[in-house]
Formats: structure tokens, sequence, C-alpha cells
């Protein structure tokens, strides 16, 4: 059984600001915990900064955000894209100048923050938009920023969430962060009991995250192939095509011309390359 269900209104249509804001417009919210999660309570508890600079994308009812502002945290960022939610947050932070509010998509967003909170909202995306949150998150992080929360460690039947493993993690963030932890979270509410993992990655300041789309690729074999002669230039330390072959991300220590990507790929007329 998927016991974490999201798509309670309809599971046919774009994971759009429609969808998700159908989810709450019906009050049907299932993968709500109802309170901070218990291992993310217990590492804002170790945050000795009060004045940190945290943002929580895909917030939700952000029972975090809840638990920071207790603690006497003063620069809070939230953001979600469905706009019911966000202006029943507003009513409920109206009188808390600790705390932003803003309705938008997070991939749009631009900011500087210390912290990125992660809590439902990487595995409510489709998979195909996880290089793109890699590369969105690297960016929206200052030096030493941290993204620290946690990720499914299975599998589910019916989607949204959307499930990954350790292995698939580890290679998706390679590089782009250090991975100052990734495991099984210890003290996960029951009904999440050894299937989360618990991460705390920190930036890496010294490489370059690009994004692009690609066009012509149409299987894994071909995506493997083009990875593999990006590996092979001397600065590049990683690379992630996402699974429906359009964006990939290319880690770096130093700045590619687009025109050496698209000449490495060249030998198939149909593949095409462009920073996004």
């Amino acid at each position: 059984m998927n016991e974490e269900k999201c798509c309670v209104v309809t599971c046919d249509l774009p994971l759009d600001q429609t969808y998700w804001d159908n989810q709450y417009q019906a009050q049907k919210t299932g993968w709500d915990l109802g309170q901070v999660s218990p291992p993310i309570e217990k590492y804002i508890d170790t945050i000795d900064n009060k004045n940190a600079k945290i943002l929580i994308p895909g917030c939700g009812n952000t029972y975090e955000a809840d638990y920071l502002l207790q603690q006497g945290f003063t620069n809070i960022t939230v953001i979600d894209i469905a706009p019911t939610l966000v202006e029943n947050l507003k009513l409920k932070f109206s009188n808390n100048s600790n705390i932003t509010i803003l309705l938008g998509d997070f991939f749009e967003h631009q900011g500087n923050y210390d912290f990125i909170i992660e809590q439902t909202f990487f595995c409510a995306l489709p998979p195909t938009m996880r290089q793109k949150y890699v590369w969105k998150t690297h960016q929206l992080l200052a030096n030493k920023g941290k993204l620290v929360g946690l990720l499914f460690n299975r599998e589910f039947e019916v989607s949204p969430p959307f499930g990954g493993s350790l292995n698939e993690y580890k290679q998706l963030f390679k590089s782009t962060f250090q991975i100052l932890k990734i495991a099984t979270a210890k003290n996960s509410i029951s009904a999440r009991l050894n299937s989360e993992l618990f991460i705390e990655f920190e930036k890496n300041q010294d490489i370059i995250v690009n994004l692009y789309h690609f066009e012509g690729i149409t299987c894994s074999g071909c995506m493997n192939t083009v990875s593999s002669k990006f590996l092979e230039i001397d600065s590049v330390d990683n690379v992630s095509m996402n699974r429906n072959f359009s964006e990939i991300i290319i880690v770096s220590k130093s700045e590619i011309d687009i025109k050496i990507l698209q000449k490495i790929v060249s030998y198939d007329e149909k593949y095409k390359i462009k920073r996004a």
C-alpha cells in the first residue's frame, strides 16, 4: 500500500499549480504529518545561528517553519505553488515578521540561503526534474550552505510521491555537494520508519554546475554514450541526465564553452545541447 497519498483528487493531470491547489482546496493532504518531522526537528536543534537564512521549498503546511519560529529563528522563507495554501499561511503568520511567505515556482526563485530544508518537496516533483532540483539548490545556497532533510528510500505503487534509492541519490548529488551524511533516519514517525534517508549536503563552492536542455536522445544506451563523452573532458567531475533525456547537468571545475559540448555530440546530427 502507498500510505503517502498525494493524488487524492486526480492522478491523471500534470503536477502543476492547479493540481496542487486542488489538493488543498479539497483538504486532501495525505502526505501531511501534522507535525514537524522528528529527524528535521532534531537537526534544527543543532543550528546555533538563529539569524541563518533558511528556505523551505514546496513548504506545505510548514510545521518546520513553525518549529523554527518557536526556537527563535529570525530569517525564514517558505515558498509554495498552491495559492490556497499560501493564503492560509499568510493569514496564520500575519503577525510574524521573521517569516516570508511566497507564492511561486521554486525553480524561478532567486536568493541566497544558509540552509534549504527538504521535506516532501523532492518526492513530489516528477523524477524528470531531479537534475534541475540539484542545479537550483546549488544555485540558491551560499558558500558552505547546506541542503538538509529527508528523501524516501523506497518506491511507491501510486505516485506522487515518487521514491528513490540511496545509490541513485549519491550519484545524483555527487560533486555538486559534499555528502556529510546520507543514512536511514533513526527517529522517523512510525508510518515512515526505515523508509527515509536523512541527508546533510554541503554546497561544493569550488565547482560549476550548469543545466542544459538536450534534444535527440531516445534511449538509455545513447544517454550513457553521451554522458561518457562529457565525462572525458578534463575539468568535468559529474554528468547526470534526466529520465526522459531532455535535461542534463554537468559539474565541472571550470566553465566549458557550449561550442565544445555541441562539437562532442555532433557525431549524431539529431543531438542538440543548449544552456537552460
